[in-house]
């Protein structure tokens, strides 16, 4: 595996990794902003959340890759496997190996955030891992992959939004709060936005390899409009939580971070050519990292 290394690298890719570290920072701060952090859960979680990432990445090469929805046809970055710089084989004791250092930072992060006296938070916890792992591995690997079926959406949201912010929050308070799932929604449906335009920039080659994505089954027209919705309704939740939370004009200050948001909306309405949508997916995914850490540091204007 060390000879490959600049491969092994290329098919974590590294560029998703700030969306997915975006529900743990909010989680985060939305957890300091009530008094409660711990470097040792913030740094934990991270990692975990990378192992996470790493291993949904891993595996949806390989699943796509031995599937041939990776082909030729294919608008986006060529994957490891199409290209034939990292066997299925290889691929696979890759993902073993991920799935391992992954559940061992989990257990890691489970201890440190609930110690040996919280037996059923704990055990709670690690089923949610083990969730995460089953849901990394079957977005694209195995004959019921969900990930063919359109179901993608569905996962991201839970995982990125619902989970990554609020259940990183609760491993600091060990406190369920309400109004949290509004910002976990925004990180949901921003995420989403980003799964959305690598759907609309490989929905014709997904179609042509029976990959029935949201883009797929909708078509053109729809799945703008889908697009549209979905990034609405994300800027308007964590908009809807600052004004249930009473907050000064501090606190209003991510609302710039929505612009890029507006812009891609307008760039999606006019797109005809499904390769220009590939630098949209970046600005998207780096637009919402940025939107987590302002949300976070308006919010500790409250301490």
């Amino acid at each position: 595996m060390h000879k490959n290394m600049k491969h092994w690298i290329q098919a974590a890719r590294l560029r998703t990794l700030p969306l997915s570290l975006s529900g743990i920072i909010t989680g985060t701060f939305l957890a300091a902003s009530k008094g409660f952090f711990k470097w040792e859960i913030c740094v934990l979680a991270l990692l975990t959340t990378i192992g996470f990432q790493v291993l949904s990445n891993f595996a949806n090469d390989y699943g796509d890759g031995v599937k041939g929805t990776d082909n030729n046809e294919r608008v986006g970055p060529k994957r490891a496997l199409q290209s034939g710089v990292i066997s299925p084989k290889q691929m696979l004791r890759g993902i073993y190996i991920t799935i391992v250092v992954t559940l061992l930072l989990a257990i890691a992060l489970i201890y440190v955030s609930f110690g040996s006296a919280n037996f059923i938070l704990s055990v709670v916890f690690f089923m949610l891992g083990i969730a995460s792992v089953a849901a990394a591995i079957k977005y694209t690997m195995g004959k019921n992959a969900y990930g063919y079926s359109g179901f993608g959406d569905v996962f991201v949201f839970v995982f990125f939004g619902l989970l990554g912010v609020v259940g990183s929050e609760f491993l600091y308070t060990q406190q369920l709060n309400g109004f949290s799932f509004l910002p976990a929604i925004s990180i949901g449906l921003f995420s989403v936005a980003v799964l959305n335009l690598n759907n609309m920039r490989d929905r014709i080659s997904d179609s042509n390899a029976q990959k029935n994505t949201l883009a797929v089954t909708l078509g053109e027209r729809k799945i703008k409009m889908y697009h549209y919705t979905v990034l609405t309704i994300g800027m308007f939740a964590t908009l809807v939580y600052t004004i249930l939370n009473d907050g000064s004009m501090v606190r209003f200050l991510y609302l710039l971070t929505y612009l890029p948001f507006i812009k891609n909306i307008e760039t999606v309405f006019k797109n005809k050519q499904a390769v220009l949508l590939d630098s949209e997916l970046k600005k998207v995914a780096l637009t919402t990292f940025l939107f987590s850490i302002v949300f976070g540091v308006s919010l500790l204007e409250l301490l």
